[in-house]
């Protein structure tokens, strides 16, 4: 054989019979475990912003009842006095 069709050959073998590393025995319950960590985490992270979206919207509500921000201001001058 020529060296390219050695090589050739080499690397097909290579990639139909890969060899396949060691793994740990433990590691589908570890990623198992990380995993639902990862999803209380997550779960617990959206309801503590829905909690403080709600909070938001009723403490604007609780405010915007009291101050009334969309009434018209008060006039800050009085106006003229005449036939005194």
């Amino acid at each position: 054989m020529r060296g390219a069709d050695r090589k050739r050959a080499e690397v097909l073998r290579m990639m139909l019979d890969p060899v396949r590393p060691d793994v740990p025995a433990e590691l589908i319950r570890r990623a198992t475990e990380r995993g639902a960590r990862l999803l209380r985490r997550r779960r617990a992270a959206r309801r503590v912003l829905w909690v403080l979206l709600i909070v938001a919207l009723v403490v604007f509500s609780v405010w915007a009842s009291a101050a009334h921000p969309w009434s018209v201001p008060p006039a800050e001058t009085t106006p003229p006095l005449e036939d005194w």
